[in-house]
């Protein structure tokens, strides 16, 4: 499975580079919706697909945070 690789690849870096992770993804979120807003955007699958890559980032700094 595509996301459970994801997430082992995530498990396997530091707080800094999820942290950059982070940023990087809800940066692209906010370029598909500006994409989509004004009707440019092709494939709009591609914004559920980021707003869950970033809840599993977020998952993954938590787990990291409390061990």
């Amino acid at each position: 499975m595509k996301s459970s690789k994801f997430v082992e690849e995530l498990r396997g870096k530091t707080p800094e580079e999820l942290n950059k992770e982070l940023v990087a993804a809800k940066r692209e979120l906010f370029n598909l919706r500006f994409q989509n807003a004004t009707n440019q955007l092709d494939n709009t699958a591609r914004i559920k697909e980021v707003k869950k890559n970033i809840a599993r980032i977020c998952t993954v700094i938590t787990q990291k945070s409390k061990a």
